[in-house]
This record gives C-alpha cells, sequence and structure tokens, in this order.
C-alpha cells in the first residue's frame, strides 16, 4: 500500500473557483505523514521534473493529481509511483451549481458546498491511494506463433500478413483444399483503383503464397479439436487426417467464414419452389460451370417477401404448443435467420451489381434487371455502381416485389412503387435472389474451447452468430480474449473488405503475443498489469465469479475452486463483484478500497438544512467521459453527489452500497453503458449483470426497512453527456421526496 503520497494541485486548472492554498492546508493537516509533500503548482504539467525529484527524495510511492480529469494529458504523467487523480475541474469546479440551481458567484469567494465537495474528492483520492499497491505483472511465455483458422480470403490474407510480420503461422483449413468461397467468384468486384471495374480475385497466388511460405504450416482436412490455456500461451490440438497434431500458439485469428441461408427462408421468393429461381451464391456457380443460358435476367434485392413470411410461418408453428419451448425456439431461430438477409445486404447489392455485369460480358443480347429495395454499395465502390448505371443491357429501379410466380411457364415478377412511376410486372427467364451471409459460428463450434464455460463462444445470439463481441468499441475482439474474428465470420463483407479485415485482426494479434509476454492487458485496459489475486482459504466454491466472468478468464477445479487465467483477463472486476465473500481483488482495485472511499465522505446529519449525499458510482468507459465532457460544456449538477469511478458497473459489489448506507448516505446511483440489444459496454455485460443484482440489493433494503428506489441504476451513453446532468438532478430530485436515509446518524 502507498505509505508515502505526494499531493500536487493544479492551480491552472482549478484555480479562480476554488482557494488552492486552503485545500492545501487542510490537506497537510488531516493527512500528516502519509502525505509528507502537499504543493501547489502553478501548472501542473510542468511540474512534472519537479515531482521525479520529490518521489526520488522523499521516498514517495503515490501521486496524487488534483486537477483535470484523468484524461486529460494522462501521457505527461508517467512517473516511477503510483499515480492517481482526482477529477477537481470537470467533476467539481466546472459542473457546480448551487443548491438551489442557482449559477455560483466567485466573487467573495468559493460556495461552502463546493468547497465541502472538494474536500472530499480530495480525501477520497488520498485514501484510494492508501488502499492501492503497484501491481506486478504475470506474464506468460508469449509464443510467437499465430493460428488462423479457415482457409479463405480472410484466412489466407491473414496468413500471409502474419508470416510477413515476422510470426509462425498455423493455418487450419476444413475442407481439402484452401480458397473458401472465393473458389466460385474467379472475378470479383473492385479490389483496388479505380474502383470502377471488377477484377481477378487472384486466388492461386494467395494460396502460393500461403503455401510456398516456411513460416506457414498448412493442415487441410483438419479441425480444431481443442483450444485452451491463454494468450501467449494457447495449446491447440489440431484433429487431422493422419491423427491430432498439438501446437503451441499465442493468438488465433479465426476466419472461417459464412454458410448460405438455407434455401426455405427464400421459399417465399419461389426458392426451392420455382425452377427458374436460384440464390446469388448458386448462380455464381452457375456462371463459372457455363450453365447459364437465360437471357432475360431478373437480380431481386428486395426480400420483404421473405422477412414477412418468416413471423406468420413461425407464429403458425407455435399455434399448437404456445408454451411449449421447441415451438418458441422456433420462432426466435426463423426471425433471426431471415434477418440476415438484411445484414447481407450490402454484399449482396455489390454482388448483384457483378453478376449483372458478367451476364451482359458474356452475351451482348443478354438483359439484366436489378430490382432493389435497398442499393447499398459501401465506401468508394461507389465508383462501380455508377458505371454499372451507365451499362449497356442492365436496368436498375427501385421496387417492392410483392411476388415471383410461374405464369404459364414464364416467370413472372411482379414490381410495385417502382422508380419508373408505374406499377408492372417482369418476364423473366431466370431470377436470382440474394444471399443470406451466416457466419459459421452460428451453426457450429468452430474452436472447441477447452473452458470453464464450455466449448463455444457465448451468446453469440446478441449478434445473431456473429462472432465479433463489440462492433462499436473493440472490432475484430471476440468474447475470448486472444481470438480474433476477421471476414464475414465477424460481419458480412466484399472481398477487398475481407483482405483489410484479416490485416486489422493480424495486427490485433500482433498486439496481443506482445501484451502477454509482458504480463499487461492488451484490451480495453491496455497496458493494465493488474489481474484479480484470489484468497482461496475463504473461498466456498459458489462459482459465481466462473459463470459471470464476461470472458471465460476463470476455469475452476473438481471442486469448483476457481483456476485464474491472467492473460484471458480484461481486468474489469466483475468477478470481486459476484463474489458474495470478498475473496477476490486487484493490487490497485479492491473491495475494501472502494468502501473505504465511501466511507471518507462527510455526510451532514441535517437533511433539510444541509442536502442528502447521493453516492454515484459511474462505469470509467461511458459514464466518467460523459460526466466530464457535460462539465467542460458548462452542464452542471447538484452539489449533494460524489462520483467514484468504477472500472464496469459489472464490479459493482453489494458491500458498497452496503457501506453507503450504513454511512448515511441517502441514495445511490448506478451510472452505466446500454445493455440489452443497443449494448454498448466495453465488458459486454456487466450493466446487464449489475440490474440482475440490483434486484438482490433491493430485497436487502427492504428487509432493512429501506426505500429499494433509494439505489436506481441509469444507462448513458458516451455521447449523451448533455442528458447527464437531467438525470443526476431527477434522482437527487426524488431523494429529497423521498426524505433522509433512516440509518442517517446512526
Amino acid at each position: 500500500m502507498a505509505g508515502k503520497i505526494g499531493v500536487y494541485f493544479d492551480m491552472q486548472n482549478i484555480g479562480g473557483g476554488l482557494d488552492v492554498e486552503a485545500l492545501a492546508a487542510q490537506t497537510r493537516e488531516k493527512w500528516g505523514e502519509l502525505a509528507p509533500v502537499v504543493k501547489v503548482c502553478p501548472v501542473l504539467a510542468r511540474a512534472v521534473e519537479e515531482i521525479r525529484a520529490d518521489i526520488s527524495d522523499k521516498k514517495l510511492d503515490g501521486v496524487l493529481l488534483c486537477g483535470a480529469s484523468s484524461r486529460a494529458e494522462c501521457d505527461v504523467y508517467r512517473l516511477p509511483a503510483q499515480v492517481e487523480h482526482v477529477n477537481l475541474r470537470e467533476q467539481c469546479v466546472l459542473s457546480y451549481k448551487n443548491s438551489d440551481g442557482s449559477p455560483p458567484d466567485f466573487s467573495s469567494g468559493a460556495p461552502e458546498d463546493l468547497v465541502i465537495m472538494a474536500r472530499d474528492y480530495v480525501n477520497m483520492g488520498v485514501v484510494k491511494l492508501q488502499k492501492s499497491e503497484s501491481p506486478d505483472p504475470a506474464p506468460v511465455a508469449g509464443v510467437a506463433r499465430i493460428l488462423v483458422i479457415g482457409g479463405g480470403v480472410s484466412g489466407l490474407t491473414a496468413a500471409a500478413e502474419s508470416a510477413a510480420t515476422g510470426y509462425e503461422v498455423v493455418l487450419v483449413e476444413k475442407s481439402a483444399r484452401l480458397g473458401g468461397a472465393a473458389v466460385n467468384i474467379p472475378v470479383t468486384s473492385p479490389l483496388a483503383p479505380d474502383w470502377s471495374d471488377k477484377q481477378s480475385a487472384n486466388l492461386n497466388m494467395k494460396i502460393s503464397a500461403v503455401t510456398g511460405n516456411p513460416k506457414i504450416t498448412v493442415y487441410l482436412d483438419a479441425r480444431m479439436q481443442t483450444l485452451s490455456g491463454q494468450p501467449g500461451e494457447f495449446r491447440a490440438t489440431i484433429a487431422t487426417a493422419h491423427g491430432p497434431v498439438s501446437v503451441e500458439v499465442g493468438a488465433v485469428i479465426l476466419a472461417t467464414g459464412w454458410k448460405a441461408l438455407d434455401d426455405k427462408y427464400l421459399a417465399p421468393m419461389g426458392l426451392g419452389r420455382l425452377p427458374p429461381v436460384v440464390s446469388a451464391a448458386q448462380f455464381g456457380r452457375m456462371l463459372l460451370d457455363g450453365n447459364v443460358s437465360a437471357r432475360r435476367i431478373g437480380f431481386i434485392l428486395d426480400t420483404t417477401l421473405a422477412e414477412e413470411a418468416a413471423p406468420a410461418e413461425a407464429d403458425e408453428a407455435a399455434k399448437p404448443a404456445e408454451a411449449d419451448e421447441a415451438a418458441e425456439k422456433f420462432v426466435k431461430e426463423n426471425l433471426e435467420n431471415v434477418r440476415h438477409l438484411a445484414y447481407s445486404n450490402a454484399v449482396n447489392s455489390v454482388g448483384m451489381l457483378r453478376l449483372a455485369n458478367s451476364v451482359c460480358e458474356r452475351d451482348d443480347a443478354a438483359q439484366a434487371f436489378i430490382l432493389y429495395k435497398h442499393m447499398t454499395v459501401p465506401g468508394i465502390l461507389e465508383r462501380f455502381y455508377k458505371k454499372m448505371q451507365d451499362r449497356p443491357g442492365i436496368m436498375m429501379t427501385k421496387a417492392d416485389v410483392t411476388a415471383v410466380r410461374d405464369d404459364g411457364g414464364r416467370l413472372v415478377v411482379e414490381c410495385k412503387n417502382t422508380l419508373l412511376g408505374m406499377d408492372f410486372n417482369l418476364e423473366v427467364d431466370l431470377a436470382v435472389l440474394p444471399t443470406g451471409l451466416v457466419p459459421t459460428t452460428a451453426k457450429e463450434a468452430v474452436v472447441q474451447f477447452d473452458y470453464r464455460q464450455g466449448p463455444d463462444f457465448p451468446d453469440l445470439r446478441l449478434v445473431d452468430g456473429f462472432a465479433d463481441s463489440n462492433y462499436i468499441c473493440f472490432p475484430y475482439e471476440t468474447r475470448r480474449t486472444g481470438v480474433y474474428a476477421a471476414g464475414c465470420v465477424r460481419q458480412p463483407m466484399t472481398m477487398d473488405a475481407c483482405e483489410e479485415d484479416a490485416r486489422g485482426a493480424v495486427l490485433k494479434a500482433a498486439q496481443c503475443i506482445e501484451a502477454a509476454s509482458r504480463g499487461v492487458a492488451v484490451h480495453p485496459r491496455s497496458g493494465d498489469a493488474s489481474y484479480p489475486v484470489f484468497n482461496f482459504v475463504r473461498c466456498t466454491q459458489c462459482k459465481r465469479c466462473t459463470e459471470e466472468c464476461p470472458f471465460g478468464a476463470l476455469d475452476d477445479d473438481e471442486k469448483g475452486t476457481p483456476k485464474p487465467n491472467p492473460a484471458r483477463c480484461r481486468r474489469c472486476g466483475t468477478c470481486f463483484g459476484a463474489c458474495p465473500e470478498r475473496v477476490i481483488s486487484f493490487a490497485n482495485y479492491n473491495i475494501d478500497q472502494i468502501g473505504s472511499m465511501i466511507r471518507e465522505v462527510v455526510v451532514p446529519k441535517d437533511f433539510r438544512k444541509d442536502g442528502p449525499r447521493i453516492l454515484i458510482l459511474a462505469c470509467e468507459n461511458d459514464a466518467c467521459p460523459a460526466l466530464d465532457m457535460a462539465g467542460m460544456r458548462g452542464r452542471a449538477w447538484s452539489p449533494h453527489v460524489r462520483i467514484i469511478p468504477v472500472r464496469c458497473l459489472g464490479s459493482v459489489n453489494a458491500i458498497w452500497v452496503s457501506d453507503a448506507m450504513s454511512k448515511g448516505f441517502d441514495g445511490v446511483m448506478l451510472l452505466g453503458c446500454k445493455y440489452g440489444d443497443d449494448y454498448q459496454c466495453h465488458f459486454v455485460k456487466g450493466s446487464e449483470i449489475c440490474a440482475k443484482r440490483k434486484e438482490n440489493i433491493a430485497e436487502t433494503l427492504n428487509r432493512l426497512g429501506v426505500q429499494p428506489e433509494r439505489v436506481e441504476q441509469f444507462e448513458v451513453a458516451i455521447d449523451e453527456y448533455d442528458k447527464v446532468p437531467a438525470l443526476i438532478d431527477g434522482f437527487v430530485g426524488r431523494i429529497m421526496d423521498m426524505g433522509p436515509n433512516p440509518f442517517k446518524g446512526m
């Protein structure tokens, strides 16, 4: 623990609103020998060398910087001691308003409420450092070898780029040849400038670059049998035709691609029912084999018929047994599968343009009709789309396709609401429907993890089977640390995007191996050397930590005792939030630390005269930045709240709420990321887990005679800074209406 702390105040960032010298004097008086150095700096960022000298001369093992948010100039304060920030700018001075809602008048000094708030925050910062230790990293082997699963375009690119970066590569392909879906796509949409003409896929060149590289070992007709261990020292067992092969790898790139949506979901549009109706994937193979004789071809991008039919069919199937789980599962799966048509629209839009162009190139007399509801062309491929608009033989129109039917041997596509300003029936020789790109992970466990939480990626239902765990914040990352998704297993994408995606995944894999070898987190808390430490003597083997960890970082033995894998851990603290015995802690983030900070707040006894005290536990990823941005923009909130950043709401332990209530806090506000269908949590399930735990907290409060409404959880996205002050003031208002905490003063 930090035994000698230097406290430094930044006059530039907090002067004018506070009497900084008085605040420093109070700090010296209260903390005495624990804080042998307390200084007021005109500009803190210019005092770094002075702080370094104090660390050396005074043997400081902790430095408390009181000024701006930790997000401001954080790179300046790389010091040889533990560093903590007290945010007296954005979340204190700039966000302050009087308790009656009026703006402060600093002409006669700082308001008393602001002075008390600043003292609380400084004292909380000191005790946070006092209860913190410098973490010792837990480095692992850092095996410089990358496992690539899948031998399509994404996998081939990932393997070649990994080898070029200096890593050994093991590539596993389940079929007897490399190439994947690209085997049936010899000519692609544009892959390079000037992005207006289709190009050769150069698949043989890609395959040769992989098979001819001495750094790359290829296994065909092979599948993953198990993957155990942790980043930097995974052990992969590969089932081959000649028996299992075991190999150590540092990271994994999942590039297993996609499977076509089952034909039954496009049956309402004639697929599988009318012979002249095929999917785009089937048509591509027909072109490749020279089996296309039709001259009038309709390329249909409107899948409304299939989308509307899916829930109707599902509901019909569920009627005989509405409460039956199998029927409910059928309904759910039906709807989820059809959604892949919408997800794949950009790929199909570009693909239909390419196929139509190929048809017209082969036969000058051919006519290609592209009927779309949404023509979605990504990025610079817009140039290709514009060129196809002027291509002789191709006609495009927006249209609602209301039926695809046989009319006396002729195939008719009924079109409504067209750009032509008229409805019409289009007679064609052949209709080509879009292909739904379903990720392979939606159909099977393609990795086979030897983890406590099971062999597959958890909760892929959240993203309809796609392996990416967080598209917005952390592309490529899956729910299994050290395993990165690339290509169409991550999201539907065109071939050029697959190549770029593979390169991104390689960078992630390389970062992971290097970080694991140094014993630090690669994401999202990059460089964090802390990890959960267990007091196994008190462990009751309840298994909550192993079950609730969002990333499967914990295995367990036959008794249920947790077995940590530090390199799998993303440092969210969900495990110690789950632990009822409080046996889990991080060196620099623990139950006692936050509890001590809560107890350091001065809680007024006179509720009506001095107001309530509200504790805000705010997630550091969305809520804290939103609070900072609100403060920087002058959006003020009640002076009765005290904010403590937490790594994730998933780390919130019920004991913190108990500590707050026993201290006399009148309410607790849990401020975190959005969860559910629109989840944005960096740790995937933190806010959702916290919401479930809050139900247990409510039961406890009821038994104690305390209104459960005194503890509420709120969701906020990082860009919703303008909403945060109203959320805070609204909650404070409700607490004022409830009156004081019954335990106040006890």
